[in-house]
């Protein structure tokens, strides 16, 4: 794991400084967003985003993920400093494609650990011994992990980073993603209460894409001729 590229980044967030990171080991890109003076510092808020493309950059209902991560931001900004690692984790370690095939078994009435299990993952395949390569590589002593996910914490603890305390991380709920996020809880062990928390706002015109309209709603065959 190695520092390739500094820069700074203007985001709808407020002005952050980027650095990527380049990790031979899974040949990937990550980046750690920076607010403020981090290196040496102790108790540094500290969020972990796993990417994820269906979420962060379509806008994607079915997950919390884009969300998290504007609100991640937002959140660190309004500290005296904070971080932010963006993980290239796509579906909880098991890649894109997987991911869009664990949400057709979603659909057909599996829940979000079924579907990954039915695949031939565990629920959770990520591995954040990269993230502590990063935060080591930041210099930082101590972090608050943004997290409501009691494994991170764990792995972090593991890998030597020291965890001094953890900042709630909860993002109301839609109607298409409530299930998700309460399987997450209930199965997944997360820390997330949505009861009574409102409904973020959704699109009034769902999109549909042409040829994709689901069965029921494609109009019927004309009937032949007599």
């Amino acid at each position: 794991m190695r520092v390739v590229g500094v820069a700074e980044l203007p985001t709808r967030a407020g002005h952050f400084r980027v650095v990527a990171f380049w990790n031979n080991r899974d040949a990937k890109e990550h980046i750690a967003m920076v607010h403020g003076d981090v290196i040496g510092a102790s108790n540094v808020p500290t969020r972990l985003h796993s990417e994820c493309v269906t979420g962060d950059v379509m806008g994607s209902l079915r997950c919390d993920c884009r969300d998290q991560l504007l609100e991640g931001l937002k959140k660190i900004q309004s500290m005296d400093r904070g971080i932010l690692l963006y993980l290239r984790q796509e579906g909880r370690g098991i890649g894109l494609i997987n991911k869009i095939r664990a949400y057709a078994l979603q659909d057909q009435g599996l829940d979000t650990v079924e579907a990954n299990l039915a695949l031939g993952f565990r629920d959770d395949e990520r591995d954040y011994a990269v993230a502590a390569h990063m935060l080591r590589s930041l210099n930082v002593r101590s972090i608050e992990l943004i997290t409501n996910n009691p494994n991170k914490v764990q792995q972090l603890t593991q890998y030597g980073v020291s965890v001094a305390g953890r900042i709630p991380h909860v993002i109301p709920p839609n109607d298409h993603n409530r299930f998700y996020l309460e399987t997450k809880a209930k199965r997944s062990g997360h820390f997330i209460d949505t009861w009574g928390k409102p409904h973020l706002v959704e699109q009034s015109d769902p999109v549909v894409v042409d040829g994709m309209a689901p069965p029921e709603s494609e109009p019927a065959e004309p009937a032949p001729a007599g």
